[in-house]
């Protein structure tokens, strides 16, 4: 048997290679190859092991006829076209855990170093001062120091505060009181957090909710003499406000590992009193490349040698036989977990799956996986159908699986319900053709809909001409309709109640037409979804 073929193209710690030729693989070393010097060699591998210097194209793929899988060893797979890869039937996988430690260890740093000013001491010194008066740092001792995220990185920070006998708090939406209990931390609201704490510091990815999260008006809501800490995803840090409150003195220091674009050849903050940046070490550590670099190449051999599936950003965990029948069940559980986890506000803290008909007579650990990684995808760019059980699991998320065997109207349903602080919310779907995800359900109201790409959620006062208003301001904009659904309260409520709206357009909506939207005679929610 031809053993399978991998090709290296990033410097990756030496083990790697050991690991492949132990397990089965035949394995070249190549970095530092030019995008065309890897598309002529390409297509002679079926495997491709990467860090974030090669960028896998949609030419590189298409000239990447035998590959099977792309390994990444560690968590950001912006190198990487997963829907093209997807559409070529490679596999994808990242190691989403093998730089916690550093990471959290590099936050842990920048606090101190912002505490004590230590690189502006230090360049001074060295440049033959000796300006001790001119630096008057605190302790972190006793300082309340503020998570925003308290994922797997988070809570490694988390206790390593709690060594320097900081008092934390966190928010994060899927952390559980139980679960703070356990962390030895106080979960708070956002605002809370933003008004107590003494030093921020995020841990959180960049999504649509996290965007700016320290925006100009959060920033004016902390306490004057903040310190910030942000070793996670540029974007999260709105760098414009950022500057203005450290020249105004509100924010005492702030520390940055990443920037909204990088390489930050240049930015506003450079030069900025009170400001100390790194250049995305996050990750730089002897111990994390290593450790990266051993977790990709193990799965790699797993799948090209075994079959086995393991941190797939693009396809569950399953065997060859189950496959076929639960890829259509799974598509509609992670769509409809989507569906919740973007509309559902407050703090999740609990999650039903239900199963009826058909549907509860499959497994229901991949179904559940598939409704988690669409729920925790909002707030994890990492997530995925093998690691998001383990990620609820460890923000203390209860998640009950539930199985009926009673008839309903539907020849098969899933019903996905999250309890939150302002409730709970359900949706359910079924499939069309044993086939086809349709959503039938909506917080209560009867809709059946696709639920495809770019679509805009609108909850409106049922009365005449709202229809006509929405698809004159959409067209006015110059967003075309490519479905549209309508559903409300059922027969026998009040006049004027509510209706649901559930339209999929060609394009994002941007946000000034959102808020056009959202100040429409009549409406009462807006939210752009996307599947």
């Amino acid at each position: 048997m031809t053993k399978p073929r991998v090709l290296i193209s990033d410097k990756m710690d030496p083990n790697a290679a050991r690991i492949f030729a132990e397990r089965g693989c035949a394995v070249d070393v190549k970095p530092g190859m030019t995008p065309e010097e890897l598309k002529a060699v390409i297509g002679e591998y079926d495997g491709l092991a990467i860090r974030s210097a090669t960028k896998v194209t949609p030419e590189i793929l298409d000239a990447a006829t035998n590959l099977k899988v792309i390994g990444r060893a560690g968590i950001g797979v912006d190198n990487v076209d997963i829907p093209y890869a997807s559409g070529k039937g490679v596999v994808v996988m990242n190691t989403p855990f093998g730089n916690s430690i550093t990471t959290a260890e590099h936050a842990i740093a920048m606090i101190m170093a912002l505490a004590r000013q230590i690189p502006a001491a230090n360049a001074r010194t060295q440049n033959g001062e000796w300006p001790k008066n001119d630096f008057m740092g605190v302790e972190v001792t006793g300082k309340t120091l503020g998570l925003i995220g308290a994922g797997n990185i988070g809570s490694i920070v988390a206790s390593r505060a709690l060594g320097l006998r900081m008092k934390v708090v966190a928010f994060d939406p899927f952390l559980t009181a139980e679960r703070a209990v356990e962390l030895g931390i106080e979960k708070v609201d956002l605002d809370t957090l933003l008004a107590r704490a003494d030093f921020i510091t995020l841990h959180t990815p960049l999504t649509d909710q996290t965007r700016n999260i320290l925006s100009a008006e959060n920033i004016a809501k902390t306490k004057k003499g903040v310190r910030i800490v942000n070793c996670a995803r540029g974007g999260l840090i709105d760098e414009a406000a950022l500057k203005e409150a450290l020249d105004s003195g509100h924010v005492a220091g702030a520390a940055l590992d990443v920037f909204q674009t990088e390489p930050a050849k240049e930015s506003p903050l450079f030069g900025t009193p009170g400001f100390i940046c790194t250049p995305h070490l996050g990750a730089s550590t002897t111990e994390a490349q290593v450790n990266v670099a051993l977790q990709v190449a193990e799965q790699m051999s797993d799948y090209l040698v075994n079959g086995g599936v393991t941190n797939a950003l693009n396809m569950p965990s399953l065997s060859a036989e189950e496959a076929p029948k639960l890829r259509p069940y799974m598509a509609l559980a992670e769509r409809l977990g989507s569906l919740v986890g973007q509309l559902a506000h407050g703090n999740l803290d609990k999650i039903s799956i239900e199963r009826e008909g058909a549907a509860a007579e499959l497994a229901g650990k991949p179904i559940e996986a598939a409704v988690l990684a669409g729920l925790m995808k909002q707030y994890s760019d990492s997530v995925n159908m093998v690691n998001a059980p383990y990620l609820a699991r460890e923000r203390g998320l209860d998640v009950r699986s539930v199985r009926h065997e009673r008839d309903g109207a539907y020849n098969t349903l899933i019903r996905v319900t999250v309890g939150t602080s302002q409730g709970d919310r359900s949706v359910a779907g079924t499939l069309f053709g044993n086939a086809n995800p349709r959503l039938v359900e909506i917080f209560g109201i009867g809709i059946e809909a696709d639920l495809n790409g770019d679509m805009l959620y609108i909850v409106n006062e049922d009365a005449p001409g709202f229809i006509g208003r929405i698809g004159t301001l959409l067209g006015e904009n110059g967003i075309n309709i490519g479905t549209f659904h309508l559903g409300r309260r059922p027969k026998g409520a009040d006049a004027g109640g509510e209706a649901v709206l559930l339209l999929s357009v060609d394009q994002p909506i941007p946000q000034d037409v959102v808020k056009k939207a959202s100040a429409l005679e009549g409406v009462k929610v807006v939210m752009p979804l996307a599947f």
